[in-house]
């Protein structure tokens, strides 16, 4: 199921993206926020699937699709440097003013403060970035959906909610200049995420899917998951350690080459520019610049 959250005149709830149609699960009496909504666990999807048929719907055109979790609990978990390809563009960009090797021996995690996501079609506000460096970073991002700690690889598969797509937007002058990532990360609307989540039900094999960046139409990154340097039950065992994973945390698994950094002279967004990622059967998430 591709759940979403949707905002009308009758202000902003949970629903399910089913073609061009948005189903409202809210009147059937389920959860509105999407994060109780994935506390609520099997229990919801299934009323959901069942009640599909008779619950209100109406036209993707006729509503706003909000971040699927718009502010996030906690700060949105991230890995760098988890691409092989990217690790090298990352290391020879002269940009890397931490790592003391190409590829990392382990994950490098980093976090975006919540107030960093921004929704499909919102503007990127390159603006509030002081050193004119904004830089795209498309990704797939993991959804929790039970809470653990000390999770092994071999059971991950079982706090893994669904997907969605995460652009982290960097402030690449920033990122440097302050030897960590957090600043350059966290900028207000540097985290694009969306369209939808997509359940892990329908994802028979994560390392299929197919990450496509365009930059005005350009294509810009194209990787498989598969690619990543460390998978996804390595960044949840990782994560979970020592810190307790909970319902609704995202763990953002990192960008392929192909980044504005990697190109002599670098490409950074301007203003007018609209970045566009694409993860099927996710779908797209689309945003301006300004």
């Amino acid at each position: 199921m591709k759940l979403v959250t949707f905002a009308d005149a009758a202000g902003s709830r949970v629903g399910a993206l089913i073609g061009d149609e948005v189903i409202d699960l809210a009147g059937l009496d389920l959860p509105a926020d999407m994060i109780a909504f994935i506390e609520a666990g099997p229990r919801a999807l299934r009323r959901a699937s069942a009640a599909l048929g008779e619950a209100p719907r109406q036209n993707l055109s006729d509503v706003r699709l909000l971040a699927p979790i718009p502010r996030p609990k906690r700060n949105v978990f991230c890995v760098g440097k988890n691409y092989h390809d990217h690790a090298h563009e990352f290391s020879s960009s002269g940009f890397d003013a931490t790592a003391s090797s190409v590829i990392p021996d382990v994950p490098i995690l980093f976090t975006k403060a919540p107030s960093s996501v921004i929704g499909p079609g919102q503007r990127i506000p390159a603006h509030l970035d002081p050193t004119g460096s904004v830089d795209y970073e498309g990704e797939l991002a993991v959804v929790i959906g039970k809470a653990g700690r000390g999770i092994p690889k071999a059971r991950a598969h079982e706090h893994v909610y669904g997907y969605t797509i995460i652009n982290d937007v960097t402030a690449r002058a920033l990122q440097h200049g302050h030897k960590q990532w957090f600043l350059g990360k966290s900028v207000d609307g540097f985290c694009p995420m969306g369209p939808a989540i997509l359940t892990a039900d329908e994802v028979p094999d994560v390392g299929t899917l197919r990450l496509l960046t365009r930059v005005n139409g350009e294509v810009r990154q194209d990787a498989l998951v598969a690619d990543l340097i460390f998978d996804i039950p390595t960044l949840i065992e990782t994560l979970s350690a020592g810190i307790t994973m909970e319902p609704g945390d995202l763990v953002a698994t990192g960008t392929p080459a192909g980044v504005g950094i990697g190109f002599s002279p670098p490409k950074y967004l301007r203003k007018g520019d609209v970045v566009s990622i694409r993860i099927d059967p996710i779908g797209e998430l689309t945003n301006p610049v300004e």
